[in-house]
């Protein structure tokens, strides 16, 4: 064996090695198909069921209830034989939403379909079940060998489609291919989609959105996060486009119910599909997070909210328009105020600083290794100067929404005309630029957007180096001068709106009557957005620097990884959450945030009460609720003269773990994942074992919203609740 094939062996079986040794239960997000691993552990903490029962290809298991929503910026689980899924609100606010006018306010009044035909379908939602995972490391590694950087991602996307052909011939399953540890190790994922969604209940948002931005990432909290969906099939039980013939479908596996309640120490487990974290970023990276772009991200968004808070306080239609992507927004503007100050605080650079001290000493008679901390210094260096900049591209430059209407418009418009003989093609291309527009004019209000765009330039303006600024925003400043930076592009946006066919929804619409890529490209509002189109602009301005530093970062992580993989060799090491199935297990536990102050696990309906402010945008409560509490209807779901409202525990989630059901050491779904919390918002890059928290809200109030506020007993009835 040649020594290039030795080394290859021998990170394989570090792979297999980081899933045999045991660290604190609390902190890692795991594969599922390598869960028996971790099995001493989590028997320890309370889990009393096996491996098999977590994750099984041949017979149903818990994975089987598990769904990923949307492309998966949230989690669901099947809670009934029929289908039925209990997710978060703030997952199905956009659909319920949607489905809301001012004549019919279900997301002020919430909602619960009596019968299958009261529930509502949402075009274009879809839920993936996992069909089964596979380590393809040896078939990716042996098709990348020899391949240079630059071909890489090439070569590795023809690979993977490869292997996603083979794997899903003659079935109706899609797949992907993810990697783990920066490309040291690949899984082939095989999904089956369901595309037949429908809303199903909601409570008010006062309930499931109590507590607004104030309470946003806060303990102790009192929100009961909470909507529901069903899955319907075709009569076979395959997956079917909407007909008024499918029905709802019949699951594999669906999560009983405890009721049964919770104490300190109870065993918790998270199952779900969490977004990305970035546990291995150095030192470097988190400087200029902390320092320079975090900072950049929250003043852009906070442009948005202010102009859109303004007009959604003007009357109901703007708030119900609005209020989906304000909250969006809003929900990551407190993101990510919170892990630059929790960064700083927990003193996350100097923790990194030493462990890379550390790995340097590790690496100094390795020559793969040496000096691997000095070039991510060197490529930092040279790339922070134009960070800020980058930043302004996605979170500024490109949100005012007509940009990216107008650049998919041109797309299609280009893409129609080279597939002329292709009707076929055409109507699906059609059919797509029209789902772009609606979406657009949907939310669209002219005294928001004009001054967001105004505003947002301006700032650009401000923030980025002269140095760096195009040719085409000094050309704006000097046709269009005013008194101060604002004024001028205010000024630009007057005109952009007066004489634009492509802005103004009506105006849009008239041109879709006819359009053409001649009258688009003599369009003002197409020219100031192909000037910022970032296939070009990033190369004008940029040249090689970004590209440069995506492709150094790249090889140094892959490396870094590696590394690390060796040097923990014997250590149970996870992999950064990248968007697939994962387990977190741990324990409901309390904690105390600072000297003299403590946090139980449990919030109650009291605090509900005791936050109650009538005809508070954030605090206020329906009727219902405040009738039950005074007449203490609680029915099975009171404990001591009260219901449980939310929990925490120590799970690791991050984004995407939305609506992920907190599961306990029997099986049973105990609550929801909805939040973490203040003390550990640096938790996507660095893990605090002492202050991390999951903020869950309690099946037993999810329950009582249904079947007490709701009276929606016919779904009540479909859950199997376990009361011992």
């Amino acid at each position: 064996m040649t020594n290039k094939y030795s080394r290859a062996f021998r990170l394989a079986i570090l792979l297999l090695l980081t899933f045999v040794s045991q660290v604190k239960a609390d902190e890692g997000m795991w594969i599922p198909m390598l869960i028996g691993k971790n099995y001493d552990q989590m028997k320890k903490q309370g889990f009393k069921l096996t491996p098999a029962d977590l994750y099984n290809i041949n017979k149903a298991s818990i994975k089987d209830a598990i769904v990923s929503m949307g492309g998966g910026f949230c989690t669901a689980e099947v809670v009934s034989g029929h289908g039925l899924l209990f997710t978060n609100h703030h997952c199905g606010y956009e659909a319920i939403a949607a489905n809301s006018t001012p004549q019919n306010d279900i997301l002020d009044n919430g909602f619960y379909a009596r019968s299958y035909s009261e529930e509502k379908l949402i075009p274009g939602l879809f839920v993936d079940f996992l069909v089964r995972m596979e380590d393809i490391t040896p078939q990716v590694t042996t098709a990348l060998k020899n391949t240079s950087d630059a071909d890489k991602g090439s070569k590795l996307q023809q690979i993977s489609q490869q292997l996603i052909n083979n794997a899903t011939k003659g079935t109706n399953y899609h797949g992907s291919v993810n990697d783990f540890y920066k490309g040291n190790q690949y899984f082939l994922y095989i999904y089956e989609k369901y595309t037949d969604i429908r809303l199903v209940g909601a409570p008010p948002q006062s309930i499931g959105k109590f507590g607004g931005d104030t309470d946003n990432w806060e303990w102790p909290r009192h929100t009961g996060d909470f909507s529901i969906f069903r899955i319907y099939s075709g009569k076979d039980g395959k997956p079917a486009d909407y007909t008024t013939d499918n029905v709802p479908l019949s699951p594999k596996k669906f999560l009983p119910i405890s009721i049964k309640g919770i104490k300190n120490g109870d065993f918790a487990m998270v199952y779900g599909y969490p977004g990305r974290t970035d546990r291995f970023l150095t030192s470097n990276g988190i400087r200029l997070a902390t320092e320079e772009t975090n900072p950049i991200i929250v003043k852009l968004r906070d442009i948005r909210l202010r102009a859109w808070k303004e007009e959604m306080n003007k009357s109901v239609d703007t708030r119900l328009k609005l209020s989906s992507e304000y909250a969006q927004i809003a929900n990551y503007w407190k993101y990510f105020i919170g892990q630059t100050d929790q960064l700083k605080h927990l003193r996350i650079d100097t923790q990194k600083q030493a462990e890379e001290a550390e790995f340097s000493r590790w690496a100094a008679d390795k020559p793969e290794y040496m000096g691997l901390m000095q070039k991510y210094h060197d490529i930092y260096t040279a790339y922070e100067p134009y960070a800020i900049h980058r930043t302004y591209i996605n979170e500024g430059l490109l949100a005012p929404g007509f940009v990216i209407t107008t650049l998919l418009l041109n797309r299609s418009l280009a893409a129609i005309s080279a597939q002329a003989d292709n009707q076929e093609k055409v109507a699906a291309i059609r059919k797509g630029q029209e789902e772009t527009n609606s979406k657009y004019v949907a939310t669209y209000n002219e005294t928001a957007d004009k001054k967001i765009f105004a505003q947002i330039l301006a700032a650009f303006y401000q923030d980025v180096p002269r140095s760096q600024h195009p040719q085409f925003l000094e050309d704006i400043l000097l046709k269009y001068k005013g008194t101060t930076p604002e004024v001028s592009f205010s000024n630009y946006a007057d005109y952009l709106w007066a004489n634009s066919r492509l802005i103004q929804p009506a105006r849009l619409k008239e041109f879709m009557n006819n359009p053409s890529l001649a009258d688009l490209a003599k369009d003002p509002a197409y020219q100031y957005a192909s000037n910022i189109n970032p296939q070009n602009y990033v190369r004008n301005v940029f040249g090689s620097k970004l590209s440069d530093f995506e492709t150094q970062k790249i090889a140094l992580d892959h490396l870094y990884e590696k590394a690390l993989l060796e040097k923990n060799e014997g250590k149970l090491m996870y992999p950064d959450a990248n968007s697939t199935m994962r387990i977190s297990y741990g324990n409901v536990q309390d904690y105390a945030p600072k000297d003299g102050v403590e946090y139980k696990i449990q919030t109650t309906l009291d605090g509900v009460i005791e936050k109650y402010k009538a005809k508070d945008s954030e605090f206020d409560l329906p009727p219902s609720l405040l009738d039950a509490y005074q007449h203490k209807i609680f029915g099975q779901y009171g404990v001591d003269g009260t219901v449980p409202v939310d929990f925490i525990t120590n799970n690791d989630i991050t984004g995407g773990n939305s609506g992920s059901p907190v599961i306990n050491g029997n099986g049973e779904l105990i609550g929801l994942a909805f939040d973490g919390n203040w003390e550990a918002m640096s938790g996507d890059i660095a893990f605090d074992k002492k202050y991390k928290r999951t903020i869950c809200v309690d099946i037993r109030y999810v329950l009582w919203c249904i079947d007490v506020l709701g009276h929606g007993n016919n779904l009540i009835d479909e859950l199997d609740i376990h009361k011992k």
